[in-house]
């Protein structure tokens, strides 16, 4: 595997560490979420840090096997260019239902 692919690889993986480790001092409730202005923008960020790795590495390998490589990218892009649109439910859906799988494909990648 290409260095910098795996370079990019750990970066997705930490961006998703980070983005657990948030939630190890508090409930993992969407309505404190909601509620908490300083965690959905940390989150968001991981979120665009994701997105920008995922790009390059399909840059590199547009075969490695990531599910849903290409929505992650439009997700990134969406977070930057139509932040004033975001929905707290929809970036609350990506933390619980997507990243654990994108966990999964990352560590059998590294």
């Amino acid at each position: 595997m290409d260095e910098r692919v795996e370079k990019w690889l750990y970066d997705v993986r930490i961006a998703i560490e980070e983005i657990d480790g948030y939630f190890r001092n508090i409930e993992k409730d969407f309505l404190q979420f909601r509620e908490n202005q300083m965690l959905k923008r940390a989150i968001e960020r991981n979120l665009e840090i994701i997105g920008e790795a995922v790009n390059r590495i399909l840059s590199k390998d547009p075969e490695i096997p990531i599910n849903n490589a290409r929505k992650i990218v439009n997700l990134r892009n969406f977070v930057i260019h139509s932040y004033d649109t975001l929905s707290d439910e929809n970036i609350w859906a990506i933390i619980i239902n997507n990243l654990p799988e994108l966990k999964k494909d990352i560590d059998k990648l590294i």
